[in-house]
């Protein structure tokens, strides 16, 4: 599907150059003198490399089709996370390099959305929030008054985050998947 340039999100695969493009960046640039264009930051599906290309809006680009299908995680080995589709019970292996950090936020029977390109698997979208236990923080400094002031802590997966100054070890508490941040507590 083609689109112009000045229509490029952040977020959008895009063919170009005979590659598969992942758009990170873009920014509306309008010169003094010329025409405007689109900065758009690029990182290579297949190679992992990163581009920086100007695209005007003249310019169209071609918008790759993605399919998106439901997965169930099943488990991970030392280099895969294997996923069951829920409806005809076929497994893929995708590396967890594709993942990242979000690897560790997995848990079984975890339902998430696998994006793919001719059945290559682009990208894993984990649902919005999951609840985590703290496994350690710091005890609260006593009189410090900034309302906004974050203690570090050490979630059960791992993960290392920021949270408010009244949760303790043990507690059970919501993270925003998109952004590995603190949401809120649960009782």
């Amino acid at each position: 599907m083609k689109i112009l340039g000045n229509e490029i999100k952040p977020g959008m695969v895009i063919e170009h150059n005979n590659d598969l493009w992942t758009v990170l960046k873009t920014q509306h640039v309008k010169p003094g003198k010329g025409g405007a264009f689109n900065q758009v930051e690029l990182k290579s599906v297949k190679k992992g490399t990163k581009l920086n290309e100007r695209f005007r809006s003249s310019d169209s680009v071609e918008r790759a089709v993605l399919d998106e299908k439901k997965f169930s995680f099943l488990y991970e080995d030392e280099n895969n996370c294997h996923f069951m589709d829920q409806k005809n019970f076929e497994q893929i292996v995708i590396n967890k390099s594709l993942l990242g950090e979000k690897s560790k936020l997995l848990k079984e029977n975890m339902e998430v959305n696998v994006q793919f390109y001719e059945e290559l698997a682009l990208s894993v979208d984990l649902p919005t929030s999951v609840e985590l236990v703290i496994e350690s923080t710091d005890a609260a400094i006593k009189g410090q008054t900034a309302s906004s002031s974050y203690k570090p802590a050490t979630l059960e997966n791992g993960i290392k985050i920021m949270v408010p100054p009244f949760i303790n070890s043990g507690d059970k508490i919501i993270l925003d998947t998109r952004t590995l941040e603190y949401v809120k507590k649960i009782k």
